[in-house]
């Protein structure tokens, strides 16, 4: 197989394109650096399509490894045809090579292969030819040998049977057509243990839909309720179709002594060895595409956290609600350092809103706090109810920010938690924690196991490794956009930058804290087990604000430092402009430099870099050190509680999405429960997954639709008028109901 060829069909893409970045990763660069240093060589491949790339890369090639070992394998057997070997060779999938081998492969002990220790082989072929003129009996009679333990010519005939079905459920022709038809005819099934038992699956309990058109959600839903005991799930396969098409395929010839026994043989191979087998592989593979879609999702939803604005030059009150014991407050600078920690009791039991309040306006007057972040999970409503109150009675401006804190727990009680906070308890460090997300989501969250921030779905229900893998590359390139503050940024931040592993990053720390602030990117060098490739490679992500070198403030990389003097010369500026815009650059959007160079495919190649290179280095100039992340939608900042009982249908409210998943996304309207803005209420236009209209993290207008208190159910819509949706996404709503996973019911006594 030409693997880049294979590649470039399957992203659209050229295969020159696949040709550098496979060259390119083979030489030990990574993704990140590869997307923003080494456009020129891959034709401006982003750093999700080089993911992909290099999933594909790394599944082909093993696929080319799994190939040359079964080849090997059958050649050693002697058995090794041109045919099989042209077959195997050209075999696109995994799953079509073991169909190959499937024949060839060491096999426990099967009654076929008892069978043949029988000496039946030559009455199954005997059977296969289809050319008796007698009854079967009769020959078989001739196999009937007590020593090898066939006393009848009934179990001759039955052991001739088992090495014909074994043979049929070998052939890759007929897996092949069995598997297709099975995906393209066949539904998932699904019905309850116990019909009265009381669970979430309820909807599950008598379902039925065609497997092309399975939602992966639902797909996700069926395995859990099967592993949790509550769901009976099957494929139901097209069987009379498929059993024809094996009997056309078996039956070569029509004959009275051997039809009947063919028949029975191919509803025996299939019933008994094909369709488990069967089974077993779409499910698999429906799981697989469900997972590969919810790690999708999950995925983007992550990305749009991790770059969410930070809100700069703000002294934080951080608020980590609770009853019993007490709410834990932390006191954060401006730049992330605490300043004082106190626990308060406004809540239940105690109740102590007249103490709590009198501190709280003590250490807001004191650090002069400017927002307090909530987080919001248990006692959050009844915090935030104090906190409304407390904020009418000051006599300075302070907003409040309910934030999300998964997470904010397990990172309190981990290693890296004790050793940053070792003197506080795991409530003040998941105060800090709270009140730092506020300040910088990015260098915050990336101390938390990406599975436990809580932003997808069914995260603990599928392939571990594949998620973590896929969730930590996401957190990898988000950093990577950034860029970190090389003097401020932690060893957890740090680790996550191009090149840079965990040991490398706690020497830059303590190489920091020994030697002082960076003043050069050059310094880096200095640092233990810091050689030029991990430079070349984390260089261009590591900013030193107010160094001696204003370019190492921006993203543009040392390689092309030189090119950039020359450049600067060209456009009559200098270093001390260069530091002046820096200066601008959160107030700025921008200037025109790009515009201002009229040719600049001469100029590129006067400087001696690619007019990609060229392009981004005039983007850089334009705003250098400006932070990506400020082109995000900003938190929502309150002042004022709005209750569920406060809620009407109409209403417009202002909210912010907490969750996209597969049939809708969750908004926080600010009333501690979160609506649900249903896909079929997005947008007019049909969309098949919310994703294509919203992200976590934007500040939507809702509409409400309806409330139910006691059930704590919001229904909004994004649509401002009462207009219809487009028809499918309508047609799915409908399946929802109320929000619910949807689903399709069936009445399994009438089917049956």
């Amino acid at each position: 197989m030409d693997i880049n060829k294979a590649i470039a069909e399957e992203l659209q893409v050229k295969v020159w394109q696949v040709e550098a970045a496979v060259k390119l990763i083979d030489e030990g660069n990574t993704i990140p650096f590869i997307a923003r240093y080494r456009k020129e060589a891959t034709g401006t491949l982003n750093d999700e399509q080089l993911r992909n790339l290099h999933e594909r890369l790394t599944y082909l090639r093993n696929l080319e490894e799994k190939k040359e070992q079964v080849l090997s394998s059958i050649e050693e057997q002697g058995k090794l045809t041109e045919e099989l070997k042209a077959q195997i060779l050209a075999a696109t999938t995994m799953v079509m090579v073991d169909d190959y081998y499937r024949p060839y492969r060491p096999k426990r002990k099967t009654r076929a292969s008892v069978a043949k220790e029988r000496g039946l082989e030559g009455l199954a072929l005997l059977i296969q030819l289809q050319q008796l003129n007698h009854a079967l009996e009769e020959e078989a009679q001739a196999y009937v040998n007590p020593e090898k333990e066939v006393n009848t010519v009934e179990e001759a005939i039955q052991g001739a049977k088992d090495i014909l079905a074994e043979s049929i459920s070998d052939e890759a022709e007929y897996r092949t057509y069995i598997r297709k038809a099975t995906m393209e005819e066949g539904s998932i099934v699904s019905e309850a243990k116990d019909e009265k038992a009381e669970s979430v699956y309820e909807n599950y309990y008598a379902y039925s839909e065609p497997i092309k058109k399975v939602a992966g959600h639902r797909i996700l839903a069926l395995n859990r309720g099967e592993k949790e005991k509550f769901l009976v799930v099957k494929i139901e396969a097209p069987t009379e179709q498929i059993l024809r098409y094996l009997e056309k395929k078996v039956i070569l010839k029509e004959n009275p002594y051997t039809t009947p026994v063919l028949k029975d043989v191919v509803a025996d191979s299939y019933e008994r060895l094909i369709a488990p087998s069967i089974e077993r592989e779409v499910r698999n593979e429906l799981t697989e595409k469900a997972e590969d879609g919810a790690i999708s999702v999950f995925g983007k939803n992550l990305e749009q956290l991790l770059l969410q604005p930070p809100i700069v030059g703000k002294v934080v009150l951080g608020w980590d609600p609770a009853f019993r014991t007490g709410c834990k407050l932390a006191i954060v600078d401006a730049t992330g350092k605490v300043l004082d920690t106190k626990v308060i009791y406004p809540t239940e039991p105690q109740n102590k809103v007249a103490e709590a309040k009198a501190e709280l306006k003590k250490l807001i007057s004191k650090y002069k706090v400017d927002l307090i972040s909530v987080g919001n999970g248990t006692a959050s409503r009844e915090s935030e109810q104090v906190i409304v109150e407390l904020l009418k009675e000051l006599d300075r401006p302070v907003q409040y920010v309910i934030v999300n804190e998964a997470g904010a727990s397990v990172y309190s009680a981990s290693k890296l938690a004790t050793e940053e906070f070792p003197q506080f308890d795991v409530g003040q460090r998941s105060a800090a924690s709270i009140a730092r997300r506020l300040q910088d989501p990015l260098a915050e969250l990336v101390k938390i196991d990406p599975k436990s921030i809580g932003v997808g779905q069914y995260q603990h229900d599928m392939n571990q490794k594949k998620l973590s893998e896929a969730l930590e590359a996401v957190v990898e390139d988000s950093v990577n956009k950034v860029g970190v503050d090389l003097n401020t940024a932690s060893a957890s931040l740090l680790e996550y930058i191009s090149g840079i592993s965990k040991p490398i990053a706690k020497n830059i720390v303590e190489y920091r804290e020994q030697n002082g602030r960076f003043q050069d990117r050059r310094e880096l060098l200095k640092v233990p087990k810091l050689g030029p490739k991990a430079f070349e490679q984390c260089a261009g992500f590591m900013r030193i604000l107010g160094g001696k070198n204003p370019l190492d403030a921006t993203s543009v990389h040392p390689e092309s430092y030189e090119a950039t003097g020359k450049l600067l010369e060209k456009l009559s500026m200098s270093m001390e402009d260069v530091k002046e815009l820096q200066k601008k650059a959160a107030s700025s959007k921008g200037g025109n430099l790009a515009k201002s160079v009229k040719d600049k495919k001469a100029l590129a190649e006067e400087l001696g870099i690619g007019e990609i290179t060229l392009d981004d280095i005039l983007k850089e100039l334009e705003k250098p050190a400006r932070d990506p992340r400020e082109d995000m939608p900003a938190p929502i900042l309150r002042s004022d509680i709005l209750n569920m009982e406060d809620l009407k249908p109409g209403m417009i409210l202002k909210g912010t999405v907490r969750n996209v998943i597969d049939f809708g996304v969750f908004v926080d309207i600010g009333v501690h429960q979160d609506g649900l803005v249903h896909i079929s209420q997005i947008t007019d236009k049909f969309i098949k997954h919310p994703l294509e209209a919203v992200s976590v993290g934007d500040v939507v207008d809702v509409r409400v639709l309806s409330v139910d208190v006691p059930k704590k159910r919001i229904a909004l819509s994004m649509l401002m008028e009462d207009k219809q949706p487009r028809e499918k996404n309508q047609n799915a709503g409908q399946k929802h109901q109320n929000g619910k996973k949807d689903f399709v019911k069936k009445d399994f006594n009438k089917k049956r």
